[in-house]
């Protein structure tokens, strides 16, 4: 499947940014230190002489002021980075990389139910459901997120067209409200790194909600089921833990800078659960070892 036809207007119109606030710091601290170093040219020499005052040598004074300058600029220049990769990563990129997760699916005229976890303002949701809408499949996708997301979430699926397939759920990722095997496809989209961030990203504690959230996305989903998922950081830890679970065909796709930080998509198959004989034996899903 190719890139989506839209240009991010037509994207950032519908969804909008979800954390403005990081984008406008970026920008007023980059368009501060552009001011600075603008003014250390125009008064290069009476900063100079301000450093010599102060009993510095003038060749050191220069090469002090022109460090400064030079410090300031490059700051300007690296914040304003910093703030056009959020941008791009937030609307154009996200779009995209919906696309690139919907087509690992083969056949979504099969799909019968799949689930977004963490699914926000509703870009991936809503690219499931225009998939499920071209495919001429009957089933529906559920939005799960922890925030009270799901009036602006439905609206972004209705100026979608897909008003129809989309359905919202508030509720915790670590322990979701849904049956064992539920969904024929469980996606997310840069969410999972955010579960346990009240420890601290680095902690173990941390480590251990991303874990079980993994625990829980393979618990809903069936046997047979295709598990997709775009995250940052920390997706060798859930390609670790999906071999502990004994998936099937596990795949990391090549790293896409996102956010100012490296990411990967990861997807699986969750294998067919069987009979043995009168006594079933049931695999459970969920990770409640890890401490």
């Amino acid at each position: 499947m190719g890139k989506p036809s839209r240009d991010w207007t037509q994207i950032y119109s519908i969804y909008g940014i979800e954390d403005c606030q990081t984008l406008i710091f970026l920008l007023l601290h980059a368009v501060l230190f552009s001011t600075l170093s603008v003014l250390f040219l125009i008064y290069f020499n009476p900063i100079c002489s301000s450093f010599e005052s102060l009993a510095i040598p003038s060749g050191a004074a220069r090469f002090l002021a022109g460090f400064t300058g030079s410090f300031t600029a490059l700051s300007a220049v690296c914040l304003f980075f910093s703030a056009g990769n959020i941008f791009y990563s937030s609307v154009a990129l996200q779009s995209e990389m919906a696309h690139r997760m919907i087509s690992v699916v083969n056949d979504w005229s099969t799909v019968k139910l799949a689930l977004d976890v963490g699914c926000g303002r509703g870009i991936l949701l809503n690219a499931v459901a225009k998939q499920l809408k071209k495919e001429g499949s009957s089933g529906r996708v559920v939005g799960l997120d922890r925030r009270k997301t799901t009036v602006s979430t439905l609206r972004t699926a209705k100026l979608e067209g897909v008003q129809e397939y989309v359905t919202c759920r508030e509720g915790d990722a670590r322990t979701m409200p849904f049956g064992d095997n539920s969904f024929d496809v469980v996606v997310s989209s840069v969410f999972l790194h955010t579960a346990g961030k009240e420890f601290g990203q680095k902690t173990a504690a941390a480590a251990a909600e991303r874990m079980k959230v993994v625990g829980e996305v393979v618990r809903v989903l069936k046997g047979g089921g295709v598990g997709v998922v775009w995250d940052l950081v920390h997706v060798p830890e859930y390609v670790q833990r999906l071999q502990e679970l004994n998936m099937e065909d596990i795949r990391v796709s090549e790293r896409v800078t996102a956010f100012m930080v490296s990411s990967h998509i990861v997807s699986f198959r969750k294998p067919c659960q069987h009979m043995v004989g009168p006594n079933e034996v049931r695999l459970d899903w969920r990770f409640n070892n890890i401490c």
